[in-house]
């Protein structure tokens, strides 16, 4: 056998020659045979990479080096034997003649270093007492690094032994607890500093987390407990205590713990700012509460004010229908008190802690009615930059006010109609239905029969919504509520405009009872209003409304109080004087338009009448015939006080035309 063979043999180290590119091992001696777990015959049965798993990459990148620029050294490489067990290796290459082959000398990392570990300890035992003292230096080092990290740390720390008696200190801890090293190391800390609990109960050491440690060797953290400082007072603190081990015994514990005093003082004032923050809470939801009460006291059924039979019939219809589900239609001219009627209705319902949504018809442009009522999705249309919700939604579980409700478009009642009905609708833009639980309450000032029979609203809509019908019984019918309501708007204006001690004489309120109030309760309002800041001798005074064409009340008519489900809904039975035997003369009527466009009406109202008043004057002394000053009354007003120039006056008007005035017919 050549001298190269006999030397690969014997060689200590695991040698193999390696074919890279068939993947193949060639030899193996003994020492690797050993190492792997099998000679050539066993590995020429499997490539070589299968000995390498996960370290393949390295290998390949090794093996490369190996061959271009030969020897390659790594000490990163894992060799698998064939029973799968790893191997961490050192190895060397070098590319054998030929450039083919591979020879791999392969050390074991972990035989490596426990040979230099025994060579060191073979050195230091051989320097002897200069190399203890090299240890010695060493621990010391370490351990004045380990006294300076102990000074600098904020926290106390401190150690115990299996005893419980202090072992070391640091100087935070002398500090937070007041007792210095001398006083704590070698007495037992519980006694010491831990004797008792912060209600000043007696604590046991046996319930002491600390100790605890020593016997379950877990680590044990306490938020809230107290330490006593030396001089008697307890200190807060939170700490954590870590089982120290040696050789897998128990031989102590370290404590590290921190003041919290701080802590509990800021979190004391959090709590008490906190319990303000709550008493404030409570004191804002109850002064909330008393201003929703307010806000119903001002809007519910209770300030519907009045004695009159018709008064008490509406509270009646409230009352009945309130607590229903029902549909409710209210009818009657401007500035009766629709709104009070659907609010007290509301108040009155089981949906009262739900929203009460009011829409104004009128007020909605034609093209945005259905995205006011349905809403619609980002896109739906030019504009809508973000989704929208609709007054059906916003009132779901409450009630929809629909204000009036007559100047909804033709196309558009259809699909208010579905949601009456079916109480579904869908958002414009969207395919999805969506579901509501809505009462609707409608109000108008139209006469919707005539809008029915014109083919202006739709007959099925008009039965939906009148489920039950409620009139709103215009002031001239109830005239005898006017005091009451004046004193109501007189205490409201002397709040608003700040001017206490206002008062109404009797004789002004007899002027007000006179008067037709084409305006209604609206006008009214507002004429109190406007003496309430005209005032200057806190009396008010109407004379200006003794100009004013003063119409006879006319008495309320009982079919228009009807609380009958279904039953007729026409403006003529009560709603307007214009449908009874009395016809309003035109000036009269101009004068009712006048009082339903809001504030300022009986302003207009004043100067109409004062210029009536001076034609009237120069047009009765031009009047032929007897009576008044040439004016012959007509049976219906033979007993009529009314100043003869006022008769003459709305005889000259119309009469004038050719037609009677149905008030006055006086021979041409």
């Amino acid at each position: 056998m050549p001298l190269s063979d006999q030397a690969f043999q014997v060689a200590p180290y695991a040698m193999l020659i390696v074919d890279p590119f068939r993947d193949r091992v060639v030899k193996v001696n003994p020492a690797a045979e050993a190492l792997i777990g099998g000679g050539a015959e066993a590995l020429n049965d499997r490539p070589f990479s299968h000995c390498l798993s996960a370290s393949l990459p390295l290998w390949v990148s090794f093996t490369d080096e190996a061959l271009t620029s030969p020897p390659a050294w790594s000490d990163d490489l894992v060799l698998l034997d064939l029973g799968r067990q790893p191997h961490r290796v050192e190895v060397s290459a070098v590319a054998l003649p030929g450039g083919a082959e591979l020879l791999l000398t392969l050390n074991e990392r972990d035989q490596v270093e426990r040979r230099r570990a025994q060579a060191e300890l073979g050195r230091q035992h051989r320097s002897g007492e200069v190399g203890w003292q090299r240890i010695e230096q060493i621990f010391e080092r370490i351990e004045g690094q380990n006294q300076l990290i102990l000074g600098a740390a904020g926290e106390g720390i401190y150690g115990l032994d299996a005893r419980g008696q202090t072992t070391f200190v640091n100087p935070a801890a002398e500090r937070i607890l007041g007792w210095s090293a001398a006083d704590m190391v070698g007495h037992d800390a519980h006694r010491l500093f831990h004797h008792t609990r912060g209600d000043g109960s007696e604590y046991p050491v046996q319930q002491c987390p600390i100790h605890a440690a020593f016997s379950d060797g877990q680590v044990h953290r306490v938020d809230d407990e107290v330490f006593w400082h030396k001089n008697g007072h307890p200190v807060p603190v939170e700490y954590t205590s870590t089982p120290i081990f040696e050789m897998g015994r128990l031989v102590g514990a370290v404590v590290l713990f921190r003041d919290i005093s701080e802590r509990k003082l800021s979190d004391q004032r959090l709590h008490e700012a906190l319990e303000e923050v709550r008493s404030l809470k409570r004191r804002l939801e109850l002064e909330n509460q008393y201003l929703q009460e307010e806000i119903t006291a001002e809007l519910n059924h209770s300030e519907i004010v009045g004695e009159s039979p018709a008064v008490a019939q509406l509270i009646h219809q409230i009352a009945l229908v309130a607590p229903t589900d029902a549909n409710v239609l209210i009818h009657g001219e401007s500035g009766t008190g629709k709104e009070l009627i659907a609010r007290a209705i509301h108040a009155d319902s089981t949906r009262s802690d739900r929203p009460l949504i009011r829409v104004n018809c009128a007020a909605i442009p034609r093209d945005l009615f259905e995205s006011e009522f349905f809403g619609h999705v980002k896109g739906a249309f030019t504009g809508a930059t973000s989704d929208r919700l609709g007054r059906f939604e916003l009132a779901d579980g409450g009630t929809l006010f629909l204000d009036e409700v007559g100047e909804i478009p033709l196309e558009l009642q259809g699909k208010l109609l579905r949601v009456l009905q079916d109480q579904q609708f869908e958002r414009v833009g969207e395919n999805r239905t969506r579901e509501v639980n809505v009462r609707v309450i409608a109000a108008t000032n139209r006469d919707l029969h005539e809008m029915v029979a014109a083919g202006t609203f739709r007959e099925d809509l008009f039965f939906r919504l009148n489920v039950f019908p409620i009139a709103s019984v215009p002031l001239r019918q109830r005239i005898e509520d006017v005091p009451l309501l004046a004193q109501h708007f007189l205490k409201r204006a002397c709040q608003k405009f700040n001017k206490p001690g206002e008062r109404i004489p009797l004789a002004q309120l007899e002027i007000l009872k006179g008067y037709a109030w084409p305006g209604n309760i609206r006008e009214l309002e507002n004429v109190i209003e406007r003496q309430v800041i005209v005032s200057q001798d806190r009396r008010l005074v109407f004379d200006d409304l003794l100009s004013m064409p003063r119409t006879p009340a006319v008495p309320a008519a009982p079919t228009t109080a009807d609380p009958t489900p279904g039953a007729p809904l026409r403006a003529g039975a009560g709603a307007s004087p214009a449908r009874q035997c009395h016809r309003r003369p035109p000036a009269e009527r101009r004068q009712g338009v006048r009082g339903r466009r809001g504030r300022g009406a009986a302003r207009h109202q004043a100067d109409d009448a004062v210029l009536a008043a001076s034609q009237v004057g120069r047009r009765a002394r031009r009047l032929p015939g007897e009576g008044r000053e040439g004016v012959t009354p007509c049976a219906e007003h033979a007993d009529d006080d009314a100043p003869a120039v006022a008769l003459a006056y709305h005889h000259r008007r119309d009469s004038g035309r050719g037609r009677p005035t149905g008030f006055c017919q006086t021979p041409r």
